[in-house]
C-alpha cells in the first residue's frame, strides 16, 4: 500500500509524469480523497440511509479500509468479496450478502464469517436457507425494470412484484425470517422516478405483509445505480435524491433503509495513465496504439457500456483531427475510440483517461500477455470530505 503518495487535484502534468516514471505505464491511479468526497456526498443526499459499498466495481482492500474509517457498511456478493472484507478487518455485522443466487457452499462461507443477512428472489433460493433458518435474515428482491438504465439489473434478478407477498409467506411457513425487501433499478439511472415507484410499492408490501401477520418487515434495500459523469454529465446527486427522500417518508416508522452504491463512490476516483507505443497513418487518419486498451482498463467499454473521457496529459492548444485510439493487443477489435478529435500524438506521449475507478481493473485481463495496469492509491491518509 503506497500510503506516502500525495497528489493534489487538479492533477498537474509533471506530477502525473512523475507517477509513471516511478510506477510504470499503464497505471491506474485511485484518489482516496475523491472516494471520501463521493461517499459523503451521497450520505448527505440520503440522510439516515446506511450506505453499503458494493465491492464489485473496485474490489480493493485499500478502498474498503478507507471507507470503513468514513463509516461505510459493505455489500458482498461472492466468496472472494467475503474474504476481502474479512482480511481487511471489517466486522461481519457491517455486511450484507446480496447475490440472489447462491450455492450452499457460498451460504456456509458467509455464515462462517458471521454474515447473517442474505437476499433471495425465488422459492428454490428460499429452500436453500431451511438448514440455516435459526441463523439468517432474508431480504426478498423484487424486480422493477427500468428501460432508461444503461444496464437493467431486473432482467436477471428479482421476483415479479405480484409474487412478493406469497414468497414472504412461503419463507414464513418454512420457519425462515424475511425481514424486508430489496430492489435494484439498474445502473447509471438518469431519473429518480423508478426509485420512487419501487419505494412506494415496497411500502405498500410492508403494510400488506403486516396485515397478513407476516414479519415484522423492518428493512428496505434501495440498491445502487446512482449515475456519474462520463462523456455526458450526470444529475447532481442532491437534486436527484430529493424525490427519493420524499418517497422514503412513506415507509412505516422504524424501517431501516440501506443502499448499495458502488460506481458512484469509486468511479470518479480513478484516472488511467497510458502511453502511445506506436502510430500509423491509415486511410487518411492517425491510428495511435496505447499500452492499455479494451482488454485492460478500458474493459468497462465492453462489460459496462461506459465511455471514458481521454486526452493527452499535455494537450495544449494544438489543432485536433479525428483519430483512432487502439489498445496494444493483436485483436483488431481492441479499439478504444474512433473519430475522436485529438492533437497529433508522438510515440511515448502520456495519455489520461478520467472517471475510470469502476468496472475497469475489476474486469481487466492479461489477454495476449499484455499486463493489466498497476493500481496505485494516492491520498490514502486524508482528512475526509
Amino acid at each position: 500500500m503506497n500510503q506516502d503518495v500525495r497528489l493534489a487535484a487538479p492533477y498537474r502534468a509533471d506530477a502525473l509524469e512523475a507517477l509513471v516514471a516511478r510506477f510504470g505505464s499503464p497505471l491506474l491511479v485511485i484518489d482516496c480523497n475523491i472516494i471520501r468526497r463521493q461517499y459523503h456526498a451521497l450520505a448527505r443526499a440520503l440522510p439516515g440511509v446506511d450506505l453499503h459499498f458494493a465491492l464489485k466495481p473496485l474490489p480493493e482492500r485499500t478502498v474498503v479500509q478507507v471507507l470503513q474509517r468514513e463509516g461505510s457498511w459493505f455489500d458482498l456478493a461472492t466468496n472472494g468479496e467475503v474474504d476481502l472484507v474479512r482480511d481487511a478487518g471489517i466486522p461481519a455485522s457491517r455486511c450484507v450478502h446480496t447475490h440472489p443466487i447462491k450455492r450452499d457452499s457460498d451460504i456456509r462461507h458467509a455464515l462462517e464469517y458471521g454474515v447473517t443477512t442474505f437476499v433471495v428472489d425465488n422459492p428454490d433460493e428460499i429452500a436453500k436457507f431451511v438448514p440455516y433458518r435459526e441463523r439468517v435474515r432474508l431480504l426478498l428482491r423484487v424486480a422493477f425494470s427500468s428501460r432508461e438504465a444503461i444496464v437493467d439489473l431486473s432482467r436477471k434478478f428479482g421476483c415479479e412484484p405480484e409474487a412478493a407477498l406469497d414468497l414472504v409467506a412461503l419463507a414464513s411457513r418454512s420457519g425462515i425470517r424475511v425481514t424486508g425487501y430489496s430492489f435494484h433499478v439498474g445502473s447509471q439511472v438518469a431519473r429518480p422516478d423508478m426509485y420512487v415507484e419501487a419505494i412506494e410499492t415496497c411500502a405498500d408490501f410492508i403494510g400488506a405483509a403486516a396485515a397478513r401477520g407476516l414479519g415484522p418487515l423492518d428493512t428496505l434495500d434501495i440498491g445502487g445505480g446512482f449515475a456519474i459523469d462520463y462523456l455526458k454529465p450526470a444529475p447532481a446527486i442532491d437534486g436527484f435524491c430529493r424525490p427519493i427522500r420524499a418517497a422514503l417518508t412513506r415507509l412505516p416508522q422504524g424501517v431501516r433503509v440501506i443502499a448499495e452504491p458502488g460506481r458512484f463512490i469509486c468511479g470518479p476516483a480513478g484516472i488511467a495513465l497510458s502511453t502511445v507505443m506506436g502510430r500509423s497513418m491509415r486511410d487518411g487518419r492517425w491510428w495511435y496504439y496505447l499500452d492499455d486498451g479494451i482488454y485492460g482498463t478500458f474493459s468497462g467499454q465492453l462489460y459496462d457500456h461506459s465511455r471514458f473521457p481521454i486526452e493527452p496529459v499535455r494537450a495544449g492548444d494544438r489543432p485536433r483531427l479525428p483519430c483512432v485510439l487502439s489498445g496494444p493487443t493483436c485483436d483488431s477489435g481492441d479499439v478504444i475510440a474512433e473519430d475522436l478529435p485529438m492533437p497529433e500524438l508522438a510515440i511515448g506521449e502520456l495519455m489520461i483517461a478520467r472517471q475510470v475507478g469502476a468496472y475497469t481493473s475489476a474486469t481487466a485481463t492479461d489477454f495476449n500477455f499484455f499486463p493489466r495496469a498497476r493500481v496505485r492509491f494516492v491520498n490514502v491518509e486524508g482528512s475526509g470530505a
